[in-house]
């Protein structure tokens, strides 16, 4: 039993140490609030519009080979 135990706890250290390895990159996103009307909700105290922000993915973009043309020939 303690077998089996042990074994359990090593593979959780292991999945939990890949997913902090593996996270992806992250950006701060931050997008103006903005009422049914299309203005801009103001803060009370500071004046200025309030901002709605959201943690984002970054994905990388894959470089390749360019699709050529189809020509209209039959």
């Amino acid at each position: 039993m303690k077998k089996i135990l042990a074994i359990a706890l090593a593979s959780l250290a292991l999945m939990s140490y890949n997913v902090g390895v593996l996270a992806a990159e992250t950006q701060k996103v931050c997008v103006d609030k903005i009422t049914k009307d299309g203005k801009p909700v103001l803060d009370k105290k500071t004046g200025k519009p309030e901002q709605e922000c959201k943690e984002m993915k970054v994905h990388k973009k894959l470089e390749g080979t360019k699709v050529p043309e189809k020509s209209d020939k039959k």
